[in-house]
């Protein structure tokens, strides 16, 4: 492929990308395998180049955008090197007219700015688009972090985990059970459960079992540990996975607004229980970009009503002096703070355990990107008295 094909081609993919988030269809990554696949004459450095174009164009505009051609438009008025590849040759973009529109550039859609948590400035909101690291957990059930070290010298332990590893972008993870790629924020979270050896701990809302991993590597083997989730295709990913790291996890399918019904049987049986609850996904901007075009006022309303309800379904099978921890993966009050803050007032008997100073934000925790290196989230551990 010619660079002027190139940027066609990326042009073409960002329309799908546009498409998609507005109505809810598969994300970039999966709109641009399934172009390449149409597409078997593309090589690798074709891929590679265009996957980078549609990445830049989505990173550098928070309001979703008209069409591809308007975003890659904006970007050649600033770029002279791509503004030439709008030649107008065969398997080009046409040439840009002086009067053509073009998108503007934006970090984050206007209405969810003051939406945001007070600690996210200007320059966490630019950290929020750059590329995320990769952090991978090493599974203590089955290896040390030691050990790992030695199969990648060029790994550095993150001081803030107990088991986390930063490893150099494209680094090739096995899918052996020894390590998990996750988030150094997530592996902060699922520390922050304190789950030991002997405990029955209850992942709410397990997905595909990330946290879950993290908690029976943090339980040794020992004691009762429940995934629960209401969509059944991630919790049989979730099997293979924990064969692999050795894990005996219990799978729970929950009915959507029925869960304390699959849930009764653990009424005041929990040492802990885990929501990480569904968000807006906010914090995790740098892996999902355009994750901001799809999100509306409409949505978030029904979102934030959503975890809420969680929080309540969350509460009964607590113990007495056990804890709830509530974690998104958002930078939104309403989904954080807001929320430990309702539950805490509905909720009699219940308190907050004091976060780590430095990241406090109000009865809970806010991770950012730029000043803690990891995904944005939000988390609070609530004690049971």
């Amino acid at each position: 492929m010619t660079p002027s094909a190139r940027l066609q081609a990326a042009i073409e993919l960002l329309d799908q990308v546009i498409a998609a988030a507005r109505d809810d269809g598969a994300a970039a990554d999966t709109l641009i395998a399934r172009y390449f696949a149409e597409r078997r004459y593309a090589g690798s450095k074709d891929r590679r180049a265009v996957r980078d174009l549609v990445y830049r164009a989505v990173r550098a505009f928070g309001e979703p955008p008209t069409s591809g051609r308007a975003v890659m438009v904006a970007l050649a008025r600033r770029d002279g090197e791509l503004a030439v590849l709008f030649d107008g040759s065969r398997h080009a973009p046409a040439m840009i007219t002086p009067d053509e529109p073009a998108a503007e550039p934006s970090l984050i859609p206007a209405w969810i700015e003051p939406l945001l948590a007070a600690p996210v400035d200007e320059d966490e909101r630019r950290a929020l688009l750059d590329r995320a690291p990769l952090h991978v957990r090493v599974n203590a059930l089955r290896t040390t972090r030691d050990a790992l070290l030695a199969r990648w010298p060029e790994a550095e332990p993150i001081p803030a985990t107990a088991h986390g590893l930063s490893l150099p972008e494209g680094t090739n993870i096995e899918a052996d059970g020894l390590a998990e790629v996750q988030d150094a924020g997530s592996q902060i979270i699922a520390a922050a459960c304190e789950a030991r050896s002997g405990m029955t701990v209850l992942d709410l809302c397990a997905g595909a079992g990330g946290k879950t991993l993290a908690l029976a590597s943090d339980m040794g083997g020992e004691g009762r540990l429940i995934a629960a989730d209401t969509v059944r295709d991630r919790l049989a990913r979730l099997v293979p996975r924990a064969q692999r790291a050795g894990a005996t996890v219990e799978t729970r399918l929950l009915n959507p607004n029925r869960e304390a019904e699959v849930l009764a049987d653990l009424a005041a049986a929990c040492d802990v229980v885990l929501v990480d609850a569904p968000c807006s996904g906010s914090g995790t901007w740098r892996r999902n970009p355009e994750a901001r075009w799809r999100l509306t006022p409409e949505r978030l309303d029904r979102i934030v009503a959503l975890q809420s309800r969680l929080l309540d379904v969350a509460a009964p099978p607590v113990k007495s002096g056990g804890r709830l921890v509530f974690a998104v993966c958002s930078l939104i009050d309403r989904e954080g703070r807001g929320q430990a803050e309702a539950f805490l007032e509905r909720h009699s008997g219940w308190r907050s355990v004091p976060p780590n100073s430095a990241q406090c934000h109000g009865p809970g925790t806010l991770l950012l990107p730029r000043r803690d290196n990891t995904d944005g989230f939000f988390f609070a551990v609530l004690e049971k008295a």
